[in-house]
């Protein structure tokens, strides 16, 4: 085997949010500040696109919602989980942001390990909802010398506590 393998441990920040709104409502106000697209589609229009920077108005223009990002999947394990006995509504949304993710992949191609990013939406037996995910610069910043992938890493976080901010601030 000519293959060299390595293992770096790590420790992620989750950060998880409690509150009374239902599911729903958290789930309509996240979407409400988001665009939506596939992968398939930021591909495409990448294919399509002349230039770096008409690549990136078409991506702000008809994609990225106000929060800055834009929804690319959701996977409902609620949906499957009630085979099992689980009734309960549990959405994973990845989403992101191609304008934002270049700012870390420029700078170490493995931060695409972490980006796009994910939240993890669940409905509360009491009729509240939790809403979960972890810090993108917990997982993206383990190289201590590369200054630059720490800094872009930071201003997503910062992005995503705005959204956050947005959705749950009174």
């Amino acid at each position: 085997m000519n293959a060299v393998t390595s293992r770096s441990p790590f420790q992620g920040v989750r950060v998880t949010i409690e509150t009374h709104r239902p599911f729903e409502e958290v789930l309509d106000s996240f979407r409400a500040q988001m665009g939506k697209t596939s992968i398939p589609d930021i591909v495409r229009l990448a294919v399509e696109s002349p230039d770096e920077t008409t690549y990136a108005r078409e991506i702000e223009t008809r994609y990225v919602g106000k929060s800055g990002f834009i929804i690319f999947y959701e996977v409902d394990h609620g949906g499957w989980l009630a085979r099992f006995g689980i009734n309960r509504r549990v959405l994973r949304v990845i989403f992101g942001n191609p304008l934002v993710a270049i700012t870390m992949l420029r700078e170490d191609l493995s931060a695409g390990l972490f980006v796009p990013v994910e939240v993890l939406l669940t409905d509360s037996p009491g009729g509240g909802t939790t809403f979960s995910y972890v810090e993108p610069s917990s997982l993206i910043d383990i190289d201590p010398n590369n200054t630059a992938v720490r800094a872009a890493a930071k201003l997503l976080d910062a992005k995503i506590s705005a959204l956050v901010g947005a959705l749950f601030d009174d």
